[in-house]
């Protein structure tokens, strides 16, 4: 995972707009930010450099008590992603403090996307790994199996690492150097050429390069 300052925002969906010579481009739109940085983490105190943000605002009535008392000097009640930043600089930042999109991207630049993928249950090869599978032929009894998997008499076992079915999806994925397209201060919204991983609403970490 890329150690640099980024900012936390909700995928909400996929469009297409069109350059100033007419080529379509597919993009990803985000919103990203405000966060809120709730805690500065320093090297002397915790041992690493970071900041700690709060991104989505709660309901007063949906903040538990401890929540309410780690947010209270940053003047907020609670937020339903908080997560860490790590940074060069702890001394930049302050708590209380609002990191906008101005503060980590521009139009041009390349960034890194971090999320969770969708998660798509136990599946076998032929979804799972793009597997082939056998013949649909009248009689043939290997259609979508994995087919053999042993090792003969030596060393007689499934070697490690071996593609098989199984749990798919669900896991942290980073894609990197994403072209920033267009960006909405006012909006909060970030336009990403391609995709991003996750569904709809999903929770994105934004890293500048």
């Amino acid at each position: 995972m890329p150690k640099t300052m980024g900012i936390l925002g909700k995928k909400l969906g996929m469009t297409r707009i069109y350059n100033e010579l007419g080529v379509v481009i597919p993009v990803t739109v985000i919103q990203a930010g405000p966060c809120t940085v709730l805690q500065v983490k320093t090297a002397d105190k915790e041992g690493y450099n970071a900041i700690q943000v709060g991104f989505d605002p709660k309901r007063p009535n949906r903040v538990t008590k401890p929540e309410a008392g780690h947010c209270k000097a940053a003047g907020a009640d609670g937020f339903y992603h908080i997560r860490e930043f790590h940074v060069d600089n702890p001394g930049d930042y302050q708590v209380g403090q609002q990191l906008s999109l101005d503060d980590v991207v521009k139009i041009g630049d390349l960034v890194d996307v971090q999320g969770k993928s969708k998660g798509r249950g136990f599946q076998g090869v032929v979804k799972r790994y793009g597997f082939k599978g056998g013949r649909d032929t009248h009689g043939s009894m290997f259609h979508r199996a994995p087919g053999s998997i042993g090792c003969s008499a030596w060393p007689s076992r499934v070697i490690k690492g071996k593609r098989l079915p199984g749990r798919m999806g669900n896991e942290t994925v980073l894609k990197k150097s994403l072209k920033v397209v267009d960006v909405r201060p006012e909006d909060h919204v970030v336009l990403l050429k391609g995709s991003v991983p996750g569904a709809k609403n999903g929770l994105l970490k934004i890293f500048s390069r």
